[in-house]
């Protein structure tokens, strides 16, 4: 049975595919034309949101395919215009980077963003710092835009099991940091600075449904703004957990279209879709238009086979033509009585026989059992891959704890898990080359301990603060010292400024050496072109000008260098022998210069105050 809050409740939609989708599973590899053939279905299906923006879309269109992230933007706004609001994910004070801001250059930014079509900031911080994210939720709202805080969530480290001799002597693992009332504590907060909305950012697929059903009713409990919910479904928990999230009245979920969805992406609104019909949940989605959108993507997947990530396509489906089995149906109907029952076991395993009937991914157990992000631990292997070192990895992995302990306990979200695992993968190595722990370090680690990134969780000790960082104070990053990004006059490229524009600056601040390289390229293409225009140009006037007549008749000659002053015959006058003709100025002297023959005049070759060679013919004669 359902519960009655659930019948005929709406839920919003929001579709990752054109960027967390093909993030996820395709590299960020997707070309504007490709782009271009599924936004009139997508003006049609009448999503509220489309996620289209930040993440790595700026920096891999400019590295990879040549384009320009604001193109991007602009022309996505304005195929699919206020049907859908067009969101983009950003990094609180860092914006698309990993570098602090001033307030000048997030304000220019988000200006700039929401003029470009831009409608949602999705607005996060790696450390869950709201201090982070105040001057972006203050400029998007300023401007416009609707400011989506997202409070990151994050699990304790799996502390190794305390020996009997630690036990007796009184040690302790530490107490549970991320605790619902943590979360809940962050949403309030962001609230307060004037969030429009809230959500629950699972960016590694690790919240199982029970904890995001509790989540999820505290925050609308709590909160007055509307709570959205963002899952992939890497290690298994991710469709689950989305039904679990509507079953508690989440507003908004995030979806993905089949084609790219599920495995490290986020579940397929066709699945969300069914679960809505039998849950009594509304979505205002165009359905048709859907399946037109996954037909094109199903043939840019094929193009972007070289990047698939997965390589393991879901059978195909429309869940308005194609009648589903009675067995698997009953497995909807299952998972949905296990939502509302909170059933947790049942929930799970009734959306894993869905998954592997329709050919979706199955759960990555080395992610699940690790708790670690998919990312992170692909980054690791290929860490120690490099370093020929794979043997490691184990202790490298149970080095994490500590790691994140000792450097405040960062939430496992870019940058910071990255910098996590890289930091234990260098312990792994300090240790295998009988060195003392962090004798190898990063200088991110460094600048995370240092306080340069912002407030930690915990608190740091200031003993190991010294030990890495040379200080015991935190030392947050200060912004009154950035220095903007050189940008010089390209000489060989026209003399244009390498950003000409504020648009090209903000690129060169957030993406310094990618955007250099990008603008260099787009200068110094759009010089040549113009030059390559300019000589067509020269070329067709020469060509359309007609051809001189010939020289048939006789002529008469200037007797020396200089110039025709002045003509003292026209076109048809009869000429005797030894009449003068014209007046050539020479040497500062006039010149009566007249003709040896008898005839009419045909021509008068040169026009007046034009210089002429010794013996250039100067009037013809028939």
């Amino acid at each position: 049975m359902l519960n009655e809050n659930s019948i005929m409740r709406k839920l919003k939609i929001r579709d990752l595919t054109l960027r967390d989708g093909q993030q996820s599973a395709f590299a960020t590899r997707m070309k504007q034309e490709q782009i271009d053939r599924v936004l009139p279905y997508y003006k049609d299906a009448k999503f509220y949101a489309m996620e289209v923006w930040g993440g790595a879309v700026p920096d891999s269109v400019m590295r990879y395919l040549g384009e320009n992230p604001w193109t991007r933007l602009e022309k996505i706004k304005a195929a699919v215009g206020d049907v859908s609001f067009l969101t983009a994910l950003s990094r609180g004070r860092n914006l698309f980077g990993y570098s602090p801001y001033t307030d000048e250059i997030i304000d220019g930014f988000c200006r700039n963003a929401i003029e470009s079509g831009l409608g949602i900031m999705r607005i996060f911080d790696a450390l869950n710092d709201v201090d982070n994210v105040k001057s972006t939720v203050k400029y998007v709202k300023q401007y416009g835009g609707i400011a989506d805080c997202a409070v990151c969530y994050t699990i304790d480290p799996k502390y190794p099991p305390l020996s009997l001799w630690d036990k007796l002597r009184g040690k302790k693992n530490p107490q549970p940091v991320f605790t619902d009332m943590y979360f809940l504590d962050k949403a309030r907060q962001m609230a307060e600075l004037g969030a429009d909305m809230i959500t629950i950012k699972d960016m590694s697929g690790l919240i199982p449904p029970r904890r995001v059903y509790n989540l999820v009713k505290r925050f609308k409990d709590s909160l007055t703004v509307p709570v959205d919910f963002h899952t992939h479904c890497t290690p298994g928990y991710g469709l689950a957990s989305v039904v679990s999230a509507i079953a508690a009245g989440v507003d908004i979920v995030d979806t993905n279209i089949w084609n790219f969805a599920g495995g490290p992406a986020a579940p397929a609104i066709e699945l969300i879709y069914i679960f809505c019909k039998k849950m009594g949940v509304e979505i205002d989605i165009d359905m048709q238009a859907v399946a037109k959108i996954n037909a094109e993507l199903a043939v840019i997947r094929k193009e972007l086979e070289a990047y698939d990530a997965v390589k393991q396509i879901p059978k195909p489906f429309n869940p308005l033509t194609d009648t589903l089995p009675a067995e698997i149906d009953a497995e909807f109907d299952r998972a949905v009585k296990a939502a509302v029952e909170i059933n947790e076991e049942a929930l799970i395993e009734a959306c894993h026989k869905i998954e592997a009937y329709f050919g979706f991914p199955k759960p990555n157990k080395v992610v699940q059992e690790a708790e670690v992000p998919g990312g992170m631990y692909t980054n690791m292997v290929a860490q120690l891959k490099a370093l020929k070192n794979e043997d490691i990895l184990p202790q490298a992995m149970a080095l994490i704890p500590r790691v994140r302990l000792d450097a405040g306990l960062p939430p496992l979200v870019t940058p910071t898990s990255q910098i996590v695992g890289a930091q234990a993968v260098n312990c792994a190595m300090d240790i295998k080359n009988g060195k003392p722990m962090y004798t190898t370090k990063s200088i991110q680690f460094v600048n995370l301990v240092k306080g340069e990134y912002g407030h930690t969780p915990v608190k740091i000790n200031p003993e190991f603060r010294m030990q890495i960082a040379g200080t015991r104070e935190e030392t947050p990053y200060d912004t009154s010292k950035y220095q903007m990004q050189p940008n010089p006059v390209l000489e060989n490229c026209g003399g244009v400024k390498l950003a000409e524009n504020e648009k090209e600056v903000l690129l060169l601040e957030l993406f310094p050496l990618v955007a250099k390289d990008f603008l260099t390229k787009t200068k110094c293409e759009a010089h040549a072109a113009k030059q390559a225009e300019i000589e067509k140009a020269k070329s067709a006037e020469e060509a359309a000008k007609p051809k001189p007549e010939p020289i048939t008749g006789q002529t008469v000659n200037a007797p020396l260098p200089g110039r025709v002053l002045q003509y003292l015959v026209k076109a048809g006058d009869k000429v005797k022998a030894g009449q003068d003709v014209f007046i050539l100025e020479a040497m500062k002297m006039e010149n009566n210069i007249s003709s040896d023959y008898d005839g009419v005049v045909k021509r008068l070759l040169v026009e007046t105050g034009t210089a002429v060679a010794n013996d250039a013919p100067v009037v013809e004669l028939e």
